[in-house]
């Protein structure tokens, strides 16, 4: 028997993609014959497999699902806009969208889900095996009202429900439901252009304000401000400028351009005759937060040729 080193596992990884123990395998099945060991694992379908799931998934397509009361939204990623048209992929998302209102939005029960004959996560991976692409399910949430309504956009939408920002917004009233759920759609168009960070001051995260209060402090200071003034100062600026620009209620309403939307809400209130309060947002754009990976085709021709 083949004595398997570590390096020849790492060897065969750094070659295939495959998981340490797969190469260990391979290896040991064909007595530390790394070629053929290459080919084993490719017979088996392991390095095909661990190549797609190293590949980075930035594309694909926000998912809504929605009844009068509930809401769900999902990201779902691939790595080309060319799966994201594929209708099997839209398909598949509609569905995981369909799932996640079922459960509320919560993102492990949404994995667990069942789909046919498996899990939400399974069809994901079978997904992968059929499509030759690399996909994940990034992240899911819901929003629910008792009373009210919880209206949806998508903008630019790819199919019904399908599109590239998503965006959910819950009102609670007991006020009639197609002018809330209109007024909601309103609101949820200006969530899309506005992106707001948090519906409230006291929302907003932490980290965040301590971030901006420190660049504004900074700026004062370098202006040769007293460190107490750079203080206020940066307080102030928190207040007229910031919140201004990331709390919901506080940003200027972009379908009229005058108003907060704060005063826009209670506006629509005397309209409807009946108290409204906005419980809630979600707004999904695709791949935010991901580094996207810049590929330069004429240095991987390069480093092929060097092989």
């Amino acid at each position: 028997m083949a004595d398997i080193t570590a390096a020849m596992v790492k060897e065969l990884r750094e070659r295939t993609g495959a998981g340490m123990m797969d190469c260990k395998t391979a290896l040991t099945e064909n007595k530390g014959h790394m070629e053929e060991s290459v080919d084993w694992l490719r017979k088996k379908g392991l390095a095909k497999a661990a190549k797609k799931a190293g590949r980075q998934a930035a594309d694909g397509l926000i998912g809504i699902a929605s009844d009068a009361k509930h809401g769900a939204v999902v990201e779902v990623n691939s790595e080309t806009d060319f799966v994201a048209r594929n209708d099997k992929f839209q398909a598949m998302v509609r569905d995981v969208a369909a799932a996640a209102l079922k459960v509320g939005g919560d993102f492990e029960k949404l994995k667990a889900s069942m789909h046919g004959t498996g899990t939400i996560e399974s069809h994901l991976k079978d997904m992968v095996a059929t499509i030759g692409e690399n996909m994940s399910l990034r992240r899911s949430k819901g929003l629910s009202v008792k009373d009210g309504a919880v209206a949806t956009y998508m903008h630019s939408p790819v199919a019904p429900g399908l599109g590239k920002i998503g965006v959910l917004v819950a009102l609670e009233s007991k006020g009639d439901h197609a002018k809330l759920n209109e007024f909601g759609r309103k609101l949820c168009m200006h969530i899309a252009a506005a992106n707001p960070q948090a519906l409230t001051v006291e929302e907003l995260d932490p980290e965040l304000l301590a971030r901006e209060k420190a660049l504004y402090e900074d700026q004062a200071k370098q202006s040769g401000k007293a460190p107490d003034i750079a203080a206020r100062m940066a307080e102030g600026r928190l207040k007229k400028e910031f919140f201004n620009q990331v709390v919901l209620l506080q940003q200027v309403y972009v379908i009229d351009g005058k108003e907060i939307v704060a005063n826009v809400v209670k506006a629509f209130e005397t309209e409807l005759g009946s108290p409204v309060k906005v419980a809630g947002f979600v707004r999904y754009a695709l791949g935010e937060g991901i580094d996207k990976v810049t590929e330069d085709f004429a240095a991987e021709v390069a480093k092929m040729t060097q092989k």
